[in-house]
């Protein structure tokens, strides 16, 4: 097993290309069982989750090729419909099978995602939506057992709460259905946008992209042709590096982004005292004199991101006075707490809000991952710790960030990718 040895403090300098967004790829890969001809991606992230997804497709019949960020993939063979557990359990995402499945071949069987670390992350609201547009669901020996032959019916679907997983598994269900949709309570994160608008480009009468109702009139399991696309850039690896850089006082160029994505991101950036330009497709991040304590409070897009939430706490670290920060969306997403707190870290965690004291002199140490953002954090606070920061499990790491140490190593960090 592979670790990160981190050598600091650093100041990083240079610029980076940021890469195609792991969340926004997950969904529309999916989508492409929506179709049986061929499509082509660009700019996919050759991360672990992509790679996870990919051979849950080659079980499913599905015949595709990955090199250098193309997708080219053909689900024509499709010739199983059943996701087993020994990959679902790996990746929950994978349970975004489920609702393009059965909208295109009437019936489908998905293992049940099990438990996630950062906490409870149900999928009832995405079954009783495909219950209420005509399918029968069963729960049999930990699997989803899903039936609609006779397809899928438009309905008018309420989320009782903002679901990103649950809006795509729904949106895409809806896309082959019978009639009209009208989706209430939708997540409006930019990768459920460009989900919206790829189906809109293959022909699939949606309206209201980017707000929280959508009209989608259904195809009526007519398959999809899908235009080739091309990912958005992923905001949370872009928003990482922008805290890499505030943390070290360093400035950093970050190519192929979005700052539209990031407005939440930057704001709380620019009260910690950095200043960030922007261009087309650019964003310069320059260190703050001095780093200033902030108050964040996690919530669904356009507010602030749970998985930004780490790496500001690694931040709030190095900032003057004291910072609050307040977990709203998932109740287990502070375990980086103790492992910051071997670094040197003050922190006071009560409920869903951890207070923080700074700034404290980190020392480098042994710490270990629980997740994926968690382990940017640690990565984040080991740039600013003095001596050696030894980050563990960093399997996580790679399940979201491509190329995280030759990245950081092009902006001058002193880390290296070791074996246990």
């Amino acid at each position: 097993m592979d670790y990160l040895s981190i050598t600091g403090p650093a100041r990083l300098n240079g610029e980076i290309t940021i890469s195609g967004a792991k969340n926004a790829a997950l969904p529309l890969i999916t989508a492409t069982l929506l179709s049986d001809e061929p499509c082509s991606i660009e700019n996919v992230p050759d991360v672990a989750d992509i790679h996870t997804l990919l051979k849950l497709f080659g079980k499913l019949g599905s015949k595709f090729i990955f090199e250098d960020h193309l997708l080219t993939i053909d689900n024509e063979a499709i010739d199983n419909t059943v996701a087993t557990y020994d990959i679902v359990k790996t990746m929950r995402a994978s349970i975004l099978v489920l609702g393009p499945l059965l909208a295109r071949f009437g019936r489908c069987e998905v293992s049940l995602p099990g438990g996630c670390a950062i906490g409870q992350r149900p999928i009832d609201l995405h079954l009783k939506a495909l219950e209420q547009m005509g399918a029968r669901i069963e729960i049999k020996n930990g699997y989803v057992v899903a039936t609609a032959p006779d397809g899928l019916q438009g309905a008018r679907i309420i989320f009782d709460k903002i679901t990103v997983t649950g809006s795509e598994n729904i949106i895409m269900a809806a896309s082959l259905a019978k009639g009209r949709s009208e989706l209430i309570n939708v997540a409006k994160e930019p990768e459920v946008v460009q989900l919206c608008e790829v189906l809109a480009e293959s022909g699939v009468d949606i309206e209201g992209i980017g707000t929280d109702e959508l009209i989608i009139h259904g195809t009526d399991r007519v398959p999809l042709k899908l235009k080739p696309f091309s990912i958005i850039p992923d905001r949370i690896e872009a928003g990482t590096y922008l805290c890499a850089a505030a943390i070290t006082y360093g400035t950093v160029t970050l190519n192929g982004v979005r700052a539209d994505h990031l407005d939440a991101v930057t704001a709380k950036l620019h009260e910690a005292g950095c200043r960030i330009e922007n261009s087309e497709t650019s964003m310069t991040i320059y260190p703050a004199a001095r780093l200033k304590a902030f108050e964040i409070s996690t919530t669904e897009y356009p507010g602030f991101p749970t998985d930004m939430q780490a790496q500001f706490m690694a931040l709030a670290t190095q900032a003057e006075g004291v910072s609050i920060i307040e977990e709203r969306l998932f109740e287990n997403r502070f375990m980086h707490v103790s492992e910051l707190q071997r670094l040197g870290a003050s922190i006071h965690l009560k409920g869903h809000t951890a207070t923080l004291n700074g700034p404290i002199q980190l020392l480098g140490a042994d710490v270990m991952a629980t997740d994926l953002r968690a382990s940017s954090a640690l990565v984040l606070a080991g740039l600013a710790a003095s001596g050696v920061t030894n980050v563990h499990r960093i399997y996580h790491l790679d399940r979201g960030y491509e190329a995280l140490h030759e990245k950081l190593l092009e902006l001058g960090a002193n880390i290296k990718r070791l074996k246990e």
